[in-house]
């Protein structure tokens, strides 16, 4: 029974799970597009009370698939604390959350039920690959960001040693400091804020050398890992013989 529910849900090489496949990605848009009609003004009655009908509709189906998940999984709270079982549980839980309790401020969890476009990646090849990726790329990452705040805080410090006597109020603090420093690494520079000193506009160039190179440095990261996640996937679809 188990084996042929796991055919369903996550095999969408058969007729049945491309079915499923389908019906689910189709609720999922269709109640992305309620949720945005819900927030048109005066909406009439009748058309609240059926969007309202559909969502309780959409919250079945999602909370079927969810558990249907969790019985077939392998290991299911590996599933439930992954990144797709979160996802799914977040697509369901405002509902809940809004009927359990009558407050106000658990409004506010509606929002989450965006995260049902996020549900639509475990249906796309592509953003499938990307979720390969990040797994190959992952200690990559994870060292960049640590250096990446490393770089944040000594331009911090540097900026701050320069500008904090021409510009007392904007680099008051080297923590007054940091916007300036991210803004400038990334390379947006909004120029809100922005040295004024000699040796603040050239410490400021050399700042934005290395902002190029934050920059680029993860989107080849990214393109690498997504060229080993393509050959992953065509491997597992089309296996080398003997």
């Amino acid at each position: 029974m188990r084996e042929k529910i796991r055919s369903i849900v996550e095999d969408n090489s058969t007729k049945k799970g491309k079915i499923f496949d389908y019906v689910i990605q189709a609720l999922i848009i269709l109640s992305l597009v309620a949720f945005s009609i819900e927030t048109l003004p005066n909406n009439e009655a009748y058309i609240v009370d059926f969007l309202f009908s559909f969502e309780i509709f959409c919250i079945v189906i999602f909370s079927l698939e969810y558990l249907l998940r969790i019985f077939v999984a392998k290991k299911p709270f590996r599933y439930i604390f992954s990144f797709y079982g979160l996802v799914d549980l977040l697509a369901i839980l405002p509902f809940y959350l809004n009927i359990a309790f009558d407050m106000r401020i658990l409004r506010a969890f509606r929002i989450f039920r965006i995260f049902r476009a996020l549900k639509l990646i475990r249906y796309n090849k592509a953003l499938q690959r990307i979720n390969i990726a990040a797994g190959i790329v992952k200690e990559e990452m994870v060292l960049f960001f640590i250096v990446t705040l490393i770089f944040i805080f000594l331009t911090s410090c540097g900026i701050y040693f320069f500008e904090n006597d021409a510009q007392p109020n904007v680099f008051s603090s080297v923590f007054h400091s940091l916007w300036w420093s991210v803004v400038t690494l990334t390379t947006v520079g909004y120029g809100d804020v922005y040295p004024i000193t000699v040796g603040g506009k050239i410490f400021t160039f050399f700042v934005l050398i290395i902002g190029v190179g934050i920059v680029t440095i993860p989107a080849g990261l990214v393109a690498s890992a997504l060229s080993k996640a393509r050959e992953i996937q065509d491997t597992a679809k089309f296996p080398k013989t003997s």
